[in-house]
């Protein structure tokens, strides 16, 4: 732990801080939810301490300096602020606390001198941090006057009031506002409902990421509720995984369900159904009954006696040969223009046993027959569904109203659609199926669990997710724009290390370089401190990439990163016209301004690792696989690529999942660390924004 000069809050700062959480108290504690007694009783530092470490998180005890200073003026108590929160949210815990509000009230009340700090870019999560309290929670601080007090009341109250306060509830686009129907504070209640059929994959994750946000600004619930209705394809090891997506992906539900629990429930409604004569038992072949639907032909089934249906019902149950020749239809109206309501489908024939249940049925609903029946018993009141079920809208209401239950709103939204990418998991599931991957965690697919091994992180997608916004329409997207968000996060912190390709990699001599190697400690990253130090060997004979040494000329002056300039007096080729050699001279007298080439290099040393660079390319060969045509035909013969390299023995401390940076090589994150001198540290490639070459060579 840092330490940290104490000294005492300035007494303005002292009543400015008391004021605020005095009007808190009274006027916006309930909508916040934030414990006060503690803070509450009184603002000094030591109090402030001790709530912090009642709180329930291993984090906040480390949070002990700032409280030293809650006002932090001190560009050095800034720093530390913004290296804690380069990972954080919060400064304790997952959620706002007195804490962050005791900070931020310092902060803005120091008026231009934080300002000027804001603007100096100095401290880039510190800033985010103090943005996001302001914009968050805007109509809380303005309502207290809690901004308008404060040294810097008169420029964040008019950015929050203007078009920061009206983009509140939008995504960074500022396309469609992100809003509830008719929600109420406080009685909210969503649910993210998966099918355990595959692993979570990035379409899956904007709609999780969603029922978070509304169930965060509408002080909620989100209930985790799996659509288990079809046997043949789900099974535990899905849930399993999904779960640790949904961990992954940061989303905090309050239980766990099951559609499975609610079976008995649902054949109990669809034989009331069946008495009311709003269903019935049909055994048309499906080609047929599927040509009907679109011609509006009425079943000849549809008239049978209720006696009729409930003794095919019956044979339905027991998962006999005549019952699997059965399915049970709902009579709304097969003429009816929106075509879901042409007496759709709502319980099959599976004898299959099921992966929770076992052989218990025979029969499972369909997902548009249980969904809006379980919604409504769980008190769901708003289903977040993608724009893709819009037709089907109606029919999960008419359900509803046909069973008597309550009405559960929609909120429409757009699915992600990516170009190259295919997000069926029944496609997907081939390529598992066939080994063309390692798994529905390979860094090629789509997946959460793939992405993320990849080198994308989570902060970069929810920030994507918001940039999206409220937007309906359905568009195909590129991978570059999310590329390009993760590139601008991991760069703010991700160390730098070096590594040469080993193959017709070139010996520079330094005929004046040392006679003895040498060592010096330097940053991992020379903007932030957090990255810690490495050691790195000066020798008098190093190795640069072939690539590098054909750039040079005779007499020319380079620069050796972290080193400083050299002059390349003599190049050496073998017969086939091949650079084999170099000698040159220091001249670290030199400018690096003056020179052309800039080239990472490596000591000639023993220590170095062994590297395995791979790179991945899309799995298909085509932007977007068109309705009926067979994504075998475009699948993509060569879609990862691996190089061998050397790199610095610094790198034998990465640690698995460790996003780092190559230097002039571009980002990589490790997948299989250092174990042995026999096997190479394994390094993903991550995409930085650029566009993608369409093959691997």
């Amino acid at each position: 732990m840092v330490a940290v000069e104490a000294s005492p809050c300035p007494a303005r700062h002292e009543l400015e801080a008391q004021k605020f959480l005095q009007n808190l108290a009274v006027g916006t504690a309930s909508i916040l939810k934030i414990p006060l007694r503690k803070a509450f009783d009184a603002c000094q530092t030591d109090d402030f301490c001790r709530y912090a470490r009642d709180l329930e998180s291993a984090a906040a005890c480390q949070i002990d300096e700032l409280l030293i200073r809650y006002a932090l003026e001190e560009a050095a108590c800034c720093s530390l602020a913004d290296a804690y929160l380069l990972k954080r949210t919060y400064l304790a815990g997952d959620f706002i606390s007195v804490v962050d509000i005791a900070i931020w009230v310092g902060l803005a009340g120091s008026g231009q001198r934080w300002e000027s700090l804001r603007k100096s870019k100095k401290f880039p999560n510190l800033v985010r941090w103090f943005n996001l309290l302001s914009l968050q929670y805007a109509d809380v601080l303005i309502k207290n006057n809690t901004i308008t007090d404060l040294g810097l009341g008169k420029s964040i109250a008019a950015k929050v009031k203007g078009k920061e306060r009206a983009n509140r509830h939008v995504g960074g686009n500022g396309k469609g506002v992100l809003d509830l129907k008719n929600a109420v504070v406080g009685k909210v209640r969503l649910r993210f409902a998966p099918e355990p059929s595959g692993y979570l994959h990035i379409g899956h994750s904007k709609a999780a990421l969603l029922n978070q946000y509304f169930a965060q600004e509408f002080k909620g619930k989100v209930i985790v509720r799996f659509d288990d209705t079809n046997p043949a394809k789900e099974s535990n090891d899905f849930v399993v995984n999904i779960l640790k997506d949904i961990e992954t992906l940061g989303i905090k539900y309050d239980e766990v369900t099951y559609t499975s629990d609610y079976f008995p429930k649902l054949m109990k409604m669809a034989e009331e159904l069946i008495i009311q004569g709003k269903a019935y038992v049909d055994d048309t072949p499906r080609e047929q009954m599927q040509k009907e639907r679109m011609d509006g032909t009425e079943s000849s089934q549809g008239n049978n006696s209720t006696e009729g249906n409930m003794k095919l019902w019956k044979e339905m149950s027991a998962g006999s040969e005549r019952g699997l020749q059965c399915c049970l239809r709902g009579k709304l109206d097969m003429q009816d223009p929106n075509k879901s309501l042409r007496d759709p489908v709502y319980y099959r024939c599976n004898p299959i046993p099921h992966h929770r249940v076992g052989s218990s049925y025979k029969i499972y609903p369909t997902y548009d027959f249980a969904c809006p029946i379980v919604d409504a018993l769980t008190g769901v009141t708003h289903a977040l569904r993608s724009s893709e079920y819009h037709d089907r809208n109606a029919q999960y209401h008419r359900i509803q109203e046909d069973m008597g239950l309550a009405n559960v709103e929609i909120y429409e939204f757009s699915r992600l659609n990516f170009v190259y990418t295919l997000l069926s998991k029944r496609k997907l599931a081939w390529f598992v199926d066939h080994g063309t991957v390692e798994g529905w965690d390979d860094p090629r697919f789509p997946t959460v669990q793939g992405i993320v091994r990849r080198g994308l992180t989570i902060e970069a997608l929810i920030k994507f997710v918001v940039y999206q916004g409220a937007s309906k329409n359905l568009n195909l997207m590129e991978w570059d724009k999310l590329w390009t968000i993760n590139k601008k996060e991991i760069d703010r912190y991700c160390p730098r290390h070096t590594a040469v390709i080993e193959e017709g990699r070139v010996m520079l001599t330094l005929t004046d370089g040392p006679e003895k190697p040498f060592v010096r400690i330097i940053p991992r990253h020379k903007k932030f401190e957090g990255a810690g130090q490495k050691t790195t060997t000066y020798t008098r004979q190093i190795w640069i990439d072939s690539v590098d040494a054909k750039s040079i000329s005779i007499d020319e002056e380079i620069t050796l990163m972290d080193w400083g300039n050299a002059i390349v007096k003599e190049i050496m080729k073998d017969e086939n016209d091949c650079i084999v050699q170099l000698t040159g001279v220091l001249h670290l007298e030199g400018s690096v301004k003056t020179t052309r080439l800039k080239l990472a290099w490596l000591p000639e040393t023993s220590e170095l690792v062994n590297l395995s660079l791979v790179e991945f390319d899309y799995l298909i060969t085509k932007k977007k696989v068109d309705e009926g045509e067979d994504f075998l035909d475009v699948l993509n013969e060569n879609t990862r690529k691996e190089t061998a390299a050397l790199g610095d023995s610094n790198m034998r401390n990465l640690q698995h999942g460790e996003v780092l940076q190559l230097e002039r090589k571009g980002y990589f994150r490790c997948d299989v660390p250092f174990v042995g001198p026999s096997n190479p540290i394994v390094l993903f490639a991550i995409p930085d924004g650029r566009q993608q070459k369409r093959a691997l060579m």
